[in-house]
């Protein structure tokens, strides 16, 4: 084992390395801009229609690209040099983002073309996900992710409180006019700062997206190496990120009428885990010790969520969502261990099956969660979920891959 991959990097040792500053940035960029444009459009759409349910299909159409065709969709990136993807994806949306400003546009040209923006983002991010461990080698990859899942975490924050700000300032399409200029410039970062690489899959080779597809699935789901980290994922998933859709009716259960800060406080306890589990596990764990912790980690995610079942005070419940935030941590080394397992020509379509799987999984567990708490208070639909997640976690502990079985457990084809 190196010294690489027996110390902890350092986060000035990733910021050292040029293309990830460039694709860092990119990704900051886009990731607010999703979330400014998200709340522009729920807001330009209620304006017109004042329709509580348009205006919330305007919000959540970002994700049905990744439930009706995601690995379909990330195929598409296996097959071009991974910055070409990551450039037109973004030029993309920033033409089909100016078009949402364009006064007048009907609401259903409104909806099409913020679907077909939404399209553009699963290659792009089976892309940006593939490209990045070519960038940062050994334990700076770890690091990295984990700085990438702190800015997602706050540009959610940002973006959304932000984005409420320019609407109200600006207007919606003044909003989307910003939005459109994020995309321009990670487009500029990622064609002037990244090196352009060969494409992962030799163009020279006959193209069937159908075929490619398959290949991918087939080799997620065939090897019990990549099968068991998928499921450990989707599952930890469903079971630690469903009490976000019950915040609204378990802060009534707590604090009765006039729960609005408290419903802020629960969706902000869980993110704020996770980000404090990011810094500590990425930076201040070494990379042996992380593999020893990330079954337990996944536990916690699961296993704090349980004594809700029996109602606890908020401080107490506001401990036990950071506790289970900070568990999902685990998915930082989960992450390097499943690239390490993927040949390189793959990547991409790998990562998104997994991350298809993790948007169907939350959303179905959302469902489920809000459905149970009709009839049952949300805390114990919480408790009795955080159960079910520790069986099931639990049962994937003990049939998990050992080391020697993980490293190269699958060939890079022919």
């Amino acid at each position: 084992m190196t010294a690489d991959t027996e110390r902890s990097a350092t986060y000035r040792e990733v910021f050292s390395v040029r293309e990830y500053r460039a694709v860092f940035g990119a990704y900051v960029l886009s990731a607010f801009g999703d979330m400014l444009a998200k709340v522009a459009v729920a807001i330009l759409v209620w304006d017109r229609t004042h329709s509580a349910l348009l205006s919330a299909a305007s919000f959540a159409i970002g994700y049905l690209p990744w439930v009706a065709g995601g690995p379909l969709l990330a195929t598409l990136a296996d097959r071009l040099p991974w910055r070409r993807t990551l450039v037109w994806c973004d030029l993309g949306r920033l033409v089909l983002v100016a078009v949402l400003a364009i006064p007048g546009i009907p609401l259903s040209g409104l909806l099409i073309v913020l679907f077909l923006a939404a399209l553009l983002t699963p290659p792009f991010e089976a892309a940006r996900s593939a490209l990045l461990p070519d960038i940062l080698s050994g334990d700076r990859y770890v690091l990295g992710l984990g700085l990438n899942n702190i800015a997602a975490q706050v540009c959610q924050v940002a973006g959304f409180i932000l984005g409420g700000y320019l609407v109200s300032v600006i207007s919606p399409r003044g909003a989307l006019i910003v939005d459109a200029a994020t995309f321009l410039g990670s487009a500029i970062l990622l064609r002037y700062r990244v090196a352009q690489r060969p494409a992962p899959t030799p163009t020279h080779s006959e193209f069937s997206l159908r075929r490619e597809t398959a290949d991918g699935l087939r080799l997620v789901f065939g090897s019990r190496v990549l099968r068991v980290y998928t499921a450990m994922v989707w599952a930890s998933a469903a079971f630690a990120f469903a009490p976000e859709g019950l915040a609204a009716p378990l802060a009534d259960d707590i604090a009765g009428r006039g729960h609005n800060v408290v419903v802020g406080l629960l969706l902000a306890a869980n993110p704020v885990g996770t980000i404090t589990g990011g810094i500590v596990v990425a930076r201040f764990i070494s990379p042996a010790r992380r593999a020893q912790l990330l079954r337990p980690l996944a536990l916690l995610s699961a296993l704090a969520l349980v004594p809700l079942a029996f109602s606890p005070p908020l401080a107490v419940v506001l401990v036990l969502y950071f506790a289970s935030g900070f568990g999902m941590s685990f998915l930082l080394p989960l992450n390097a261990m499943f690239v390490r397992a993927l040949p390189i020509s793959f990547r991409a379509r790998a990562f998104g099956v997994v991350q298809s799987g993790l948007q169907i999984s939350q959303g179905l567990a959302i469902v489920v969660a809000g459905w149970l708490a009709d009839t049952v208070h949300a805390s114990v639909v919480i408790g009795l979920g955080g159960v079910f997640g520790v069986v099931c976690l639990g049962l994937l502990a003990v049939v998990w891959p050992s080391p020697r079985d993980a490293v190269g457990a699958i060939p890079e084809p022919a």
